[in-house]
């Protein structure tokens, strides 16, 4: 009998977010997946104010057993003033106005969170991916503090912008996604620097829908972790519902999630990535692929990074269903 093959190597991540109720889901899927190895979590502002995302990723690490370091990060971006969290999407607390169960006690890790992320890729050099889904502050931060960070990560995927596939526009203004407007200055950083970057953004996000029944399944199969995705989910489903008029929400940040689980889930169109840093365009994620010529431009020079451009939603959906619940048999079996 031949002997089977090992299993792969679980890739190293961090996970740099400002939770935020899909915030909190892909935190739960990318800890509950054998195929990642969470390293550390660091908190960013964003869908709330940053002593309210850390206070909430501190919740999530000691209610759901992740032992890993929890570090406080940037409060403003870069080069601006902080815009006023979106309390109608995320609920006052970030986390739907479901109520915490409990005050967390977990002691955040002293270092500021570019640091941890720092320490982290030198400790272990070409094996860390970073998983942005909120502002990239801390990211452009850590590149400020040490620019040859750079050549020892893995991949830096971006939950973000938007680049106008299909006709896609923004969620903050017509051109703007949520995450690049708040901190422009940051994303132009993050995306010229040259480190691989996997764009994750509502060109593609917007084709992967988990509808409300899929968020009753998991709160009647899904255990803890299932009941209290079911919970949060209630202010955001309304907010999509009146919105979007759809049943259910988009899936954002667990669709970066799922990039670095199987990116054969995406197509990706590769060429150089700006963001306009201010102006009536400001936070507008811009690609000049490669398969294009032009003129000389702002865009000569930089790293060719990947732009997700389209996605296999059904299976994306598979592959977090399945990460919590037994998967569904087919029909007649």
């Amino acid at each position: 009998m031949a002997t089977p093959a090992p299993a792969p190597t679980p890739a190293k991540v961090i996970f740099d977010t400002d939770p935020g109720i899909d915030d909190a889901m892909a935190l739960l899927f990318l800890h509950r997946h054998p195929g990642l190895d969470l390293q550390g979590i660091t908190t960013v502002h964003g869908n709330a104010r940053t002593d309210t995302t850390t206070r909430n990723a501190r919740y999530l690490a000691q209610r759901f057993g992740l032992e890993v370091p929890v570090a406080r990060g940037a409060a403003e971006p870069l080069a601006m003033p902080k815009s006023a969290p979106p309390t109608f999407v995320h609920g006052d607390d970030g986390l739907g106005n479901a109520g915490l169960s409990f005050e967390p006690t977990l002691a955040l890790d002293p270092r500021p969170a570019y640091q941890l992320i720092i320490d982290t890729v030198r400790r272990h050099p070409g094996e860390v991916t970073l998983i942005a889904v909120g502002p990239l502050t801390n990211l452009g931060l850590a590149l400020k503090e040490d620019p040859a960070i750079a050549g020892l990560v893995k991949e830096v995927v971006v939950m973000g912008g938007a680049f106008g596939v299909g006709g896609q526009g923004g969620n903050i203004t017509p051109v703007a996604e949520a995450n690049i407007h708040g901190d422009p200055h940051a994303a132009d950083l993050v995306f010229s620097a040259d480190w691989p970057v996997a764009i994750v953004g509502l060109d593609v996000t917007h084709k992967v829908l988990m509808r409300d029944a899929d968020f009753r399944r998991l709160r009647d199969q899904g255990g803890e972790d299932g009941d209290f995705m079911w919970r949060i989910s209630r202010h955001y489903v309304d907010f999509y519902s009146e919105r979007e008029a759809i049943d259910g929400c988009y899936v954002h940040d667990s669709s970066a999630v799922a990039y670095v689980l199987d990116p054969s889930l995406f197509e990706v169109r590769r060429g150089p990535v700006r963001a306009v840093r201010d102006g009536l365009a400001m936070g507008q994620t811009i690609q000049r692929p490669d398969a294009q010529d032009f003129p000389p431009n702002a865009w000569d020079g930089l790293p060719s990074q990947r732009v997700c451009v389209d996605v296999d939603g059904e299976r994306l959906m598979t592959l977090f269903m399945d990460t919590f619940v037994a998967p569904e048999k087919p029909k007649g079996e």
